[in-house]
């Protein structure tokens, strides 16, 4: 092994492997080693645009930015993007090469192999160290015969692994014990460390079960993370976040959980902000407190639309903007809050036309060209509250299909790159905003903005001063989770595997 590389695997998803990558690359850039991350394959509605234009998948932007790198599509060349239970957009090297079923996927995924790996190299070579990401488990043995991901992708660079199992659903040793003996010998040989992830409690009890798993599979446990409340992105569109509120105050702020949502990552600051409560919603009786209303982007408008629609949410949706709430879509968010969504090609959805929420006066038609690109753009509004804010820049990034008409109803506030038809309107009455630019809440202005308007609607004071950018809060949340991760995983161990060496086992003896 070169001692370049070095690749987390994982008994399962969700055991914690983005997060510990995230963690060891942050570790690396404060011990003043240049490093990137890599996942040969990403399956994900998360993503984002790249500087060129390309598409990735946002955990391993993440995981770039721990590094304190910039991403490239170099660390993710293949993202897979369900568009339905059975189908996924497949993209390769940031651009999309088709929609495939599961099994049209593995009669393609051979011809991948070589790319991926010259993809692979070319990253490297620039970096003092790669961090790689596996995907799901090494163990599948049902797919290990088209692995680009696991330990194909291990051999293919070299690497040596270090597996995670999760503790926290129970059955942390028997998983650990048959993902490595479910693998051949060779591949066995190349795992040389374990850590348990999200252990709550004293580590002295779980020590004889540590030193009997030492025993029976020759490998030291280099570590026990405990559980974290730290709050970084990980790579499932399904994730813990969904599942609690965060913040606290009297202004309520309901992200519709949609089925296929994507780029949910353009809330993470929301809760930031003083005086307001940030959650989840898939149920009507959930928005109808709610003071700000946030639609997201989707992988499939229309069909999230019907879901809407059939869950009761698109008429408390309606509801609500008409008391004067406030609602705010982004991207596949924005598409839903106009007139008519039409499909006629089938880009997204087998339904080829759907009436809107009619809260904007556009229509949608999605085409198959697509839009990926990084964009600025400052608030220019005629009139309405935004206009306070004329001049102020907002970045961030598109990723969309549709392409939009504008009736009279529609107020422009927004024109990106320099275009001339706006890629931001409200209504009239300023309470509904939609967008394509992702990443409008990243200065934290915007929102608070949008905040301070509720807060005046509720005869409460403005709120002015600094505002917390997602640059900041995301230093912060990178630099509390390596130093979680630093107390609890044997770094020694960790360089020492990264420069080809082996680690004894024996630190949980008696």
């Amino acid at each position: 092994m070169r001692g370049k590389s070095l690749m987390f695997q994982g008994t399962g998803s969700s055991v914690g492997k983005s997060m510990l990558c995230a963690a060891v690359l942050r570790i690396f850039k404060q011990d003043g080693l240049r490093a990137a991350p890599f996942k040969a394959q990403n399956m994900a509605l998360n993503s984002y645009a790249t500087s060129e234009g390309l598409e990735m998948g946002r955990a391993q932007v993440t995981q770039a930015e721990a590094a304190g790198v910039e991403p490239s599509v170099k660390m993710n060349p293949v993202l897979l993007k369900p568009t339905s239970d059975r189908r996924s957009q497949v993209i390769v090297g940031g651009v999309p090469v088709g929609t495939m079923s599961a099994v049209e996927y593995e009669a393609y995924k051979p011809r991948l192999r070589a790319e991926v790996k010259r993809i692979y190299d070319e990253l490297e070579s620039g970096y003092d160290a790669v961090v790689i990401e596996g995907a799901g488990s090494p163990a599948e043995i049902n797919l290990k015969k088209g692995d680009i991901v696991n330990m194909a992708m291990a051999e293919a660079a070299d690497a040596p692994v270090i597996l995670i199992g999760d503790i926290n659903p129970g059955g942390v040793f028997a998983a650990l014990y048959g993902t490595v003996k479910l693998l051949p010998v060779n591949e066995q040989r190349r795992i040389k460390g374990v850590v348990i992830n999200k252990f709550r409690g004293d580590v002295k009890i779980l020590e004889p079960g540590l030193k009997m798993l030492e025993d029976l599979l020759h490998i030291p446990v280099i570590g026990v993370i405990p559980w974290m409340d730290v709050d970084v992105e990980d790579e499932d569109s399904v994730t813990e976040r969904f599942e609690r509120r965060m913040g606290c105050g009297s202004i309520k702020a309901a992200i519709v959980r949609l089925p296929h949502i994507s780029n949910f990552t353009d809330f993470s600051l929301l809760a930031g902000e003083p005086d307001v409560e940030v959650f989840y919603a898939e149920r009507p009786g959930e928005l109808k407190d709610a003071d700000v209303i946030l639609l997201p982007g989707t992988k499939n408008t229309i069909e999230d639309l019907n879901w809407l629609k059939q869950r009761g949410l698109a008429d408390e949706i309606i509801r609500r903007a008409r008391d004067g709430a406030m609602v705010v879509g982004v991207c596949g968010g924005y598409q839903m809050l106009g007139e008519t969504l039409r499909d006629p090609m089938h880009v997204e959805s087998r339904i080829p036309e759907m009436a809107g929420l009619g809260l904007l006066n556009l229509d949608v038609e999605f085409r198959a060209e697509k839009t990926t690109v990084q964009s600025s753009g400052a608030i220019a509004c005629e009139s309405g509250w935004l206009s306070a804010y004329n001049g102020v820049v907002l970045d961030g990034y598109e990723i969309h299909a549709g392409v939009n008409a504008f009736g009279p109803g529609c107020v422009p506030f927004l024109y990106l790159n320099g275009r001339t038809e706006p890629d931001g309107v409200t209504n009239r009455a300023g309470n509904v905003i939609g967008t394509y630019l992702h990443g409008l809440f990243d200065t934290g202005v915007f929102w608070r903005a949008v905040v301070n308007r509720v807060r005046e609607q509720k005869g409460m004071d403005a709120r002015d001063g600094e505002v917390l950018t997602i640059e900041q809060y995301r230093d912060r949340e990178f630099d509390r989770l390596a130093a979680v991760v630093r107390q609890n995983l044997d770094m020694d161990a960790v360089y020492a595997i990264l420069r080809g060496q082996d680690v004894p086992c024996g630190r949980w003896d008696e």
